[in-house]
């Protein structure tokens, strides 16, 4: 992106796709979602919906919304559960994470929770196509040449969630994020999204 013209044109008709496309899917799963609800309300105490403070494009930060997945003091768990990280560098991710609840597990395993995302989409936080949105602590530790998955708004799926998401390496994460920023195109964007399609019925979210 910094290396050639900006593609103005490009640019605003992926925003188009992400309104239509965002809006429709906020529509067609909204029976869906109600249910979800209902389901994380019965199965354990706390709010229905996860709100997280995270980073979007140009450092700027913002309200990421998800199904609440894990017990609602899930995050003030994390520093005891450090020991017990499979990734390396600055992610975290356990496989039998003992915060995550029965109901949980299950919109995890098809990506269900992250549904709500599609508002982040709908209001210009995030696109359907980008990097995920970080923590800020994750970005205190970023490297400079990090920062370049930043040049771009953050999506709810990107190439490293088809390529490599059970890839534990810190490196890949970042070296397929960069990629997507230093190649990216409208068509690159539309094999991504035929991709997730997949991945997603495939059941291989965490």
């Amino acid at each position: 992106l910094h290396q050639r013209d900006f593609p103005r044109g490009a640019f605003l008709i992926k925003r188009v796709l992400d309104v239509f496309l965002s809006l429709l899917a906020l529509i067609v799963t909204a029976p869906v979602m109600m249910v979800i609800a209902i389901m994380v309300r019965m199965d354990s105490p706390g709010p229905i919906f996860y709100r997280a403070s995270r980073i979007g494009r140009k450092g700027r930060t913002f309200t990421c919304y998800k199904f609440r997945t894990m017990v609602e003091n899930a995050d003030t768990m994390r520093d005891h559960l450090a020991h017990k990280n499979e990734r390396d560098g600055i992610l975290f991710k356990i496989s039998d994470d003992p915060r995550i609840t029965r109901v949980g597990r299950k919109l995890r395993k098809y990506s269900l929770d992250e549904l709500p995302q599609f508002y982040n989409v709908l209001t210009g936080d995030m696109s359907l196509v980008g990097p995920r949105p970080p923590l800020a602590s994750e970005v205190e530790k970023y490297d400079l040449a990090h920062l370049r998955r930043l040049d771009v708004l953050p999506g709810i799926t990107g190439l490293w969630q088809v390529e490599a998401r059970q890839d534990p390496s810190f490196d890949s994460y970042i070296s397929l994020d960069t990629a997507y920023v230093e190649n990216w195109n409208l068509m690159l964007d539309l094999r991504i999204l035929a991709r997730t399609v997949g991945v997603v019925l495939g059941g291989t979210g965490s």
